[in-house]
């Protein structure tokens, strides 16, 4: 319910906006552009509006004749309506209510205050206001409401200086014919104004009310007009500037009419979806977003292009100036460190060549000081050999000769200058010995080194020999047992003794083949001309004995630097120096040399040995064969 005159005249004057303005306006374009639009119904407010202004009985010529009654009231004015009850938009209500349909709906309003807002009756207080101000304009008010006041009216409207039957409604009638007259001599963009909320405070977003603000304002019948329309309209011209870029070079027309074609079919636009004009170009709802999607991803691949060229000539250009500046600074590294050296040789070439003429000089300096004592030693010592080979003769008498006294003067007066040569010399030779001293320093640290590694060396020396024992003790059990075996196979039967072999046995170059020793230790017998059963047996013995021995110390010796090789490779490098291991190395070959030149020699002596035994066995077995 409406309880007020104002929204009234407010919902009253949409409704000459509506038909005269909205519902014409979608279709007025599309017909001057030649395009053929379906015309839309969305209903007619005539009838409403004839409620309202159709004459002689309508609304607000009711409202003014109420109003200019003194007498009247709202109760009057709700009775004197229902003789509006022919027209369908009229419903009368119970008490003093009315209802309208408007395109809207029906809105339900109530009489009570319409004849005093109609009026627009000034306030008493107000008129007191004036009567009492000292101001002349207002002065001059007061005088005619008070020539009123005497003429017997009892109420007094500023509306009525100038009109006795004119209300609020008539004049706002008047002034939006006028206004109406203004927007049809125009071309019309209106922005509705919407209120949030009642209360006036910010922040407060009523939605009932602003639909029906909505509702009451036709903006819903204006969005439909525009969805089933045309509501995209541009000009050709705006339409290929836009969008000519997205055609190829080749398929581009020059016309812009053409062009909008071109770019629609391109991309495919229903030909339901939009219609060519004579100056525009008329798209349904959505076909401008899709147009507009394409161009920016077309943007997007194009600014992706760009950016990877600029990167890539960026790129280049900075790698070329990087060259470029690395080339240069090369260049002038080069310049300014050849220049560097250059000085640096100056330089060195002028300091070296000062040292030598310092040198030089030094030396010359020496030579002649060194002449100059030497000559001056020589004649002092001639002079005191003169001096003692004329005191001789002059010792029994005490005169003293002058030329001695001139001796011992010349002493007197040289003694300063040599005893700074002698302190020099001491000097020189205190330098030498600290000199000398540091060296002896540097000689025992370095004797303490090569002392521990002596000691290492000894060491190691011990547990090699204590290994090399235990060798020796298992080659002679094993010659002991050789032995035994050989002793069998010739029917021999000798005792053995262990004392009879030296622990140095496989070492000795006679001590196989030079006759065996006895029992008592006695020197080793004779061989006499006639060979027995025991002394061949003997010598046959000593020989196979000598071979046997031969290939156990090969086998043995081999083993053995097999083994101190394998140590001198497994050797890590934190353990010894690098020379340690050098010299381990050297004097392992030199071992082996020496070992090897041995056993060359003692190889060609078992073999003459060998022949020597078979030529005593086959004369021994020509002399058995001779006696049998």
């Amino acid at each position: 319910m409406l309880p007020y005159l104002p929204m009234w005249d407010l919902t009253y004057g949409g409704l000459p906006y509506l038909q005269e303005i909205q519902y014409p306006i979608s279709g007025l374009d599309c017909e001057s552009d030649g395009i053929d639009c379906t015309a839309l119904d969305f209903g007619d407010n005539q009838e409403c509006l004839d409620l309202f202004e159709k004459k002689p009985l309508n609304l607000l010529s009711l409202l003014d004749d109420e109003s200019n009654f003194a007498e009247a009231s709202d109760l009057t004015f709700v009775n004197r309506l229902n003789l509006l009850g022919t027209n369908h938009c009229f419903k009368g209500e119970r008490g003093r209510a009315f209802s309208v349909r408007h395109y809207a709906g029906e809105v339900l309003y109530d009489t009570n205050g319409f004849l005093v807002k109609n009026r627009d009756k000034l306030s008493s207080n107000a008129i007191q206001l004036l009567s009492s101000c000292n101001c002349e304009l207002l002065k001059l008010f007061s005088k005619v409401i008070n020539q009123s006041e005497e003429h017997g009216n009892s109420t007094f409207h500023v509306g009525a200086l100038y009109s006795q039957k004119r209300g609020v409604g008539t004049k706002f009638k008047d002034q939006l014919f006028k206004l109406m007259h203004q927007l049809e001599s125009t071309t019309p963009h209106f922005i509705r104004c919407i209120k949030p909320n009642i209360k006036n405070l910010p922040g407060i977003y009523d939605k009932e009310l602003v639909l029906q603000q909505l509702r009451c304002c036709r903006v819903l019948e204006a969005v439909k007009i525009s969805k089933v329309g045309f509501p995209t309209r541009v000009n050709h011209q705006e339409f290929s500037r836009r969008y000519k870029f997205l055609l190829s070079e080749t398929d581009i027309p020059r016309d812009p009419l053409s062009v909008s074609v071109a770019v629609l079919q391109k991309f495919n636009i229903p030909s339901e979806m939009y219609q060519v004009g004579y100056t525009k170009l008329y798209l349904r709802a959505g076909q401008i977003g899709a147009l507009e999607d394409k161009r920016k991803q077309f943007l997007r691949g194009i600014l992706g292009i760009q950016k990877c060229f600029r990167g890539h000539q960026a790129h280049s250009y900075f790698c070329k100036l990087r060259n470029g500046v690395t080339t240069l600074q090369s260049f002038m590294r080069g310049d300014i460190t050849r220049r560097k050296h250059g000085v640096l040789m100056k330089s060195s070439i002028t300091i070296y060549s000062k040292k030598l003429e310092e040198i030089h000089a030094i030396i010359i300096l020496q030579s002649v000081i060194r002449g100059w004592l030497v000559r001056r030693d020589s004649s002092y010592i001639n002079r005191l050999k003169k001096y003692h080979e004329n005191e001789k003769p002059r010792r029994n008498s005490c005169v003293q000769m002058p030329e001695v006294e001139d001796l011992s003067k010349e002493l007197l007066q040289n003694m300063p200058s040599a005893l700074a040569e002698l302190q020099k010399r001491v000097y020189k030779v205190e330098a030498i010995v600290e000199q000398k001293e540091e060296e002896n320093t540097e000689l025992r640290e370095q004797l303490k080194q090569s002392e521990r590694k002596r000691v290492e060396y000894e060491t190691k020396m011990k547990s090699m020999e204590e290994a090399w024992q235990k060798q020796m003790a298992s080659l002679q059990s094993s010659l002991v047992a050789a032995r035994k075996s050989l002793a069998s196979e010739n029917g021999i039967v000798q005792p053995v003794r262990h004392d009879l072999v030296s622990p140095r046995y496989y070492d000795s170059e006679d001590a196989s083949f030079m006759g065996s020793r006895t029992t008592s230790g006695s020197t080793p017998m004779k061989l006499s001309g006639s060979f027995s059963v025991s002394d061949a047996g003997k010598q046959a013995n000593g020989t196979l004995t000598t071979v046997s021995n031969l290939m156990k110390e090969f086998e043995q010796r081999r083993q053995t630097f097999n083994d101190e090789v394998k140590a001198l490779n497994e050797i890590k490098p934190g353990q010894s120096a690098n020379t340690s291991s050098a010299d381990e190395l050297r004097k392992l070959k030199q071992r082996f040399e020496g070992w090897k030149k041995q056993y060359k020699v003692r190889l060609h002596e078992t073999k003459a040995r060998l022949s020597e035994s078979e030529k005593s066995r086959r004369t021994w077995w020509g002399k058995l064969s001779s006696r049998a």
